[in-house]
C-alpha cells in the first residue's frame, strides 16, 4: 500500500513538471512574436509598459545606471540604460530571438548570452542578431535621482 501511495505522489509530481515545462516552452516560443515592433525609448518616459507592473515603483537611483551603458535588474525582468547623462530608458530584460533573460549591457549594447543577440541602449533596437525584433521599451519616470515605474 506505501509503494501505491508512493507511486502516485511520484506520477503526479511528474505530470504537474511536464506541464510547467510545456508552459515554459511555449512561453518563450510566442514571447518574440507576441512583441511585434517596440516603440522606441527616445527619453525617460517614453515607451509603453506592461499593465499591472507596477507603476511607481522604484527601481535604482540614476548614480547606479552607468552613462553609456546600463544595467540588468533580472529579478524584474527589466533593463535600464542611460546612453547620454539625463537620458535613462527602460526595456524587457527577454530576448525577442528565443525568450532568454539579456545578461549584461557594455559596449553600448544590451547583450544576450544564450545567441550572441545584442541590442542598441539607446532604443533597444537590434545590433546583432539573431534576434530580429527590438526589446520592448518600458515606461519609467526619473525624478530626484530615482527611477520609477510609469
Amino acid at each position: 500500500m506505501m509503494d501505491e501511495s508512493r507511486r502516485a505522489v511520484l506520477a503526479a509530481a511528474a505530470g504537474v513538471g511536464a506541464l510547467c515545462c510545456a508552459c515554459s516552452v511555449a512561453g518563450c516560443a510566442t514571447y518574440g512574436a507576441s512583441q511585434g515592433t517596440a516603440a522606441p525609448a527616445g527619453a525617460a518616459g517614453q515607451g509603453q509598459q506592461k499593465s499591472g507592473s507596477g507603476a511607481g515603483q522604484t527601481l535604482a537611483k540614476t548614480s547606479d545606471i552607468p552613462v553609456g551603458g546600463g544595467i540588468v535588474l533580472a529579478d524584474r525582468q527589466i533593463v535600464l540604460t542611460q546612453p547620454t547623462a539625463g537620458v535613462v530608458n527602460a526595456f524587457t530584460a527577454i530576448c525577442t530571438h528565443a525568450g532568454c533573460t539579456v545578461s549584461s549591457v557594455s559596449g553600448g549594447t544590451i547583450n544576450c548570452p544564450c545567441h550572441g543577440s545584442r541590442f542598441h541602449i539607446a532604443d533597444g533596437s537590434v545590433a546583432n542578431g539573431p534576434a530580429q525584433q527590438p526589446l520592448a521599451a518600458i515606461s519609467v519616470h526619473v525624478a530626484g535621482g530615482n527611477v520609477t515605474l510609469g
